[in-house]
């Protein structure tokens, strides 16, 4: 157990002093107003103004003044975070707030979406998306990711992606999109319910529309009804799953090989039963367009499809609502993956517009990122003011995007931030395969821990009582905190540039939070850190509140 000298004190002064930003209604009106008139990142797109002139529009129909632009530090903190999944380092937050380049935002952006981090990052955004933190029976992870990495590496376009993922078969590795559906496959073939969670899966991610509610009856709200979820399901029909198996000569019994994605001789209706207890035939119909029941591939139908968008352009529609969703922390609609006339988006003619550029940029992933990093929304502070403190969507409230809404940091994001501010998996590290056994070891426990549900609302965090431990007394924060030789704590105690308290509060600070301490912060934390007897045992305290604070967990 790690022992901390006074835990408390710092634990209470982390409490009193670190993020403010989601509960300070202080920031003053003159500057509120200030927000729409000096805002640019340096992007030129005519899209983007479009996108800010919707925004404050509804900022006025609402009579709200919006909260002030970011500073420098809490923005670069969240652009990092979102697009790359980790905080910046000490030296790229040092950069960044020495830049005096206008356009040094727009830059930014374009810089990470360059960064191979971007690309690990979103790999594994969407393989939690398709098949879950806890990867199902005989599915391949590696192969899931080994399919979005090549994607997201070549920028590929999103409907070509979508279409592998509805088509795909093959082996579960050598074609790794078969994994997404694959991963729903479990159970008897022969089974009805073989292919449900397959169909919900699909339309809810890949379309945005809950049509599993209309699995057993017509839905009490809205025009959908129960074939439509039986439209969807006909065209999996044609597929299952089909898991190897290998003889082991030291075991003497066989064990799991390899799983494949198989075409399915299935010709026909699929029926279903309704409540009232009629059997009824639903033929393979994707929104409006039908495909014959003959025709020799459904799947493959479906993909086409999909590929090449409906009017409404609903592929489109919800991947542009899910990275809105992403960035600013609430979608268009909530939940977001439930889009449909029951559940009208708060900002519709925004997301049209937002969707049928997507489409005219081909599908181009990076270039949707860009529009909305460089958004005048994206780009407000997280505190709000007495204008717009009822802009609170965690409340139940539409979002109105008036200010930035606070975002928990996901297990992978505090895992590789932790890593970055303290250099913690170099920290008195032994040789190569060593450092990556204890990195493996501490990413499973962040993984079990702070993992949660797969479908939880970004904003939502458990605070449980093992994620505390975790973070206040587990292997990574200890090594993390430890001033062994390679951490970054042993390179600010024993750099000639950090000779004084002060400068080293602040090396701290940067490192962990992005920032410099407030005057308030500096005097309070300088006087406390005489009083200890010794030095070492002060900044590791220090170092251990911060990364303990509120402010290092999210992402504002």
């Amino acid at each position: 157990m790690l022992r901390r000298s006074n835990p408390i004190r710092f634990a209470v002064v982390a409490g009193l002093m670190f993020f403010m930003h989601a509960t300070a209604g202080n920031v003053a009106d003159a500057q509120s107003a200030k927000a729409g008139a000096e805002f640019t990142t340096g992007s030129s797109d005519p899209l983007i103004e479009f996108v800010n002139l919707q925004i404050r529009q509804t900022w006025e129909d609402n009579e709200l003044k919006p909260s002030p632009s970011a500073n420098d530090a809490e923005w670069i903190r969240r652009v990092y975070l979102d697009v790359i999944g980790r905080i910046p380092d000490a030296d790229e937050v040092a950069a960044f707030l020495e830049d005096s380049d206008k356009t040094k935002r727009s830059k930014k952006i374009d810089e990470l979406l360059a960064n191979p981090d971007y690309v690990r990052n979103w790999t594994e955004i969407w393989t939690n998306l398709l098949i879950g933190r806890n990867t199902p029976d005989r599915t391949s992870r590696s192969g899931m990711r080994k399919f979005l990495r090549e994607s997201f590496a070549r920028n590929r376009p999103w409907n070509e992606i979508v279409y592998d993922l509805v088509t795909a078969e093959g082996h579960y590795e050598e074609n790794g999109a078969v994994n997404f559906i694959l991963a729903q496959l479990q159970g008897n073939v022969n089974n009805e319910d073989y292919h449900v969670e397959a169909t919900a899966k699909l339309t809810r991610i890949l379309l945005g529309m809950q049509v599993q509610c209309t699995q057993c009856h017509n839905h009490p709200f809205n025009e959908w009804k129960q074939n439509q979820f039986w439209e969807f399901n006909s065209f999996l029909r044609q597929t299952r799953r089909i898991d190897h198996d290998k003889y082991d000569p030291e075991s003497g019994q066989d064990v799991d090989d390899y799983s494949e994605l198989v075409f399915r001789q299935f010709g026909g209706p699929v029926y279903y039963e309704m409540r009232n207890g009629l059997v009824q035939v639903a033929y393979p119909k994707y929104l409006e367009s039908e495909v014959s029941p003959d025709a020799p591939n459904r799947r493959e139908e479906l993909g086409k499809l999909m590929a090449h968008d409906d009017p409404s352009h609903t592929v489109a529609k919800a991947m542009v609502n899910r990275t809105w969703s992403h960035f600013m922390g609430y979608g268009f609609t909530r939940p977001v993956d439930d889009m449909g006339p029951h559940n009208p988006a708060s900002h519709p003619e925004l997301l049209d517009r937002l969707s049928d550029e997507f489409v005219k940029s081909g599908y181009d992933v990076k270039q949707l990122v860009k529009w909305i990093c460089n958004t005048e929304a994206y780009n407000l502070t997280s505190k709000y003011n007495s204008d717009n403190d009822f802009d609170n969507p965690s409340a139940g409230e539409v979002p109105l995007f008036s200010h930035m809404y606070v975002k928990t940091m996901n297990a992978e994001q505090l895992y590789d931030s932790l890593l970055v501010a303290t250099n913690a998996d170099q920290s008195g590290a032994g040789n190569f395969q060593q450092a990556q056994q204890q990195r493996q070891r501490w990413l499973q426990d962040f993984l079990r821990i702070f993992g949660g549900n797969d479908e939880d609302e970004p904003t939502l965090f458990s605070g449980s009582i093992p994620q505390a431990l975790l973070m206040m007394n587990g292997p990574l924060v200890e090594k993390a905190i430890s001033a062994e030789k390679g951490s970054y704590l042993y390179s600010v105690l024993s750099n000639p540039r950090f000779r004084s308290d002060n400068s080293r509060i602040q090396a701290l600070f940067v490192s962990a939070l992005g920032r410099f301490p407030t005057r308030h912060e500096q005097s309070q934390l300088s006087g406390a850190i005489k009083r200890y007897p010794k030095k070492l045992t002060a900044f590791q305290d220090l170092y251990w509140a911060l990364l303990n604070s509120n402010e290092f967990i999210v992402n504002h």
